[in-house]
């Protein structure tokens, strides 16, 4: 018998392999399970009793203790009731098609779906709001050889004016510039920065995804000075569907 051979036909080498083997398919099993913890069961379209959960099944409740004493969370948990859904199958069969019955960009169909989230804003380290205008965060300024947006005009993708901004919105968290606050006839909502393009002199800010008169039907915010999860998605989903639903030309196929 060879040195490290506990039997003639298996030796240490061997039981290693077969070891790792097993622990890797427990790990797969482990993390499969565990990604069920938020979204299941999955909504059937077939019946409301029925529960999608497929192999392996939900893992047992476990509570997570928020940050800055928000009180805790237990997943899995119930989902929260779902937004009305201003959509309808455009056929009987489950899977099909959605199409929107309403103004899809406001009533979160699609591009502009949205999840349902906390009405709290996102936080710092410290407890504090990470994001917020710089009247607040006196501490951040625009450097002198970057055009400052404030007090220029707003241009949808009809090439009109459609706001004017009026502040900017900075993350605490991390340097740079998250929204610009606009103001539409008096009242004023955010304009995520990624879908902000501004000309080479500076004096210009151009929006292509949704049309000048579109900036007044913004999500608002229940505060002046603070933005809350909710809001966020709300906010960007709103702007992200003027890609698709903006103008009726949009919709239709290149070709």
């Amino acid at each position: 018998m060879e040195t490290g051979a506990i039997t003639e036909y298996m030796d240490v080498a061997q039981m290693v392999l077969y070891a790792f083997w097993f622990f890797f398919a427990g790990l797969i099993w482990y993390l499969h399970r565990e990604n069920k913890r938020e979204g299941y069961p999955l909504q059937s379209q077939r019946s409301k009793h029925i529960r999608v959960v497929g192999f392996p099944d939900m893992p047992p409740k476990k509570t997570f203790r928020k940050p800055h004493g928000q009180g805790t969370k237990q997943v899995p948990s119930p989902d929260p009731e779902p937004y009305p859904l201003a959509a309808e199958p455009v056929a009987a069969w489950p899977g099909a098609p959605l199409a929107p019955t309403g103004n899809p960009m406001v009533d979160g169909v699609g591009p502009a779906s949205y999840a349902i989230r906390p009405e709290v804003p996102d936080l710092t380290h410290h407890g504090e709001a990470r994001i917020v205008p710089m009247r607040v965060a006196t501490d951040f300024s625009v450097e002198e050889r970057d055009p400052d947006p404030r007090g220029k005009p707003v241009y949808g993708a009809d090439g009109q004016v459609g706001a004017t901004c009026v502040d900017i919105w900075v993350d605490r968290g991390e340097p740079q510039i998250r929204y610009l606050e606009i103001e539409t006839n008096g009242r004023c909502t955010l304009l995520p920065i990624n879908f902000v393009r501004m000309n080479k002199k500076g004096d210009k800010i151009r929006v292509v995804s949704i049309m000048s008169h579109q900036f007044a039907a913004v999500p608002g915010l229940a505060k002046p000075d603070q933005v809350t999860l909710q809001e966020e998605d709300k906010i960007c989903a709103y702007y992200g569907s003027g890609h698709l639903y903006a103008e009726p030309s949009r919709t239709e196929s290149f070709l």
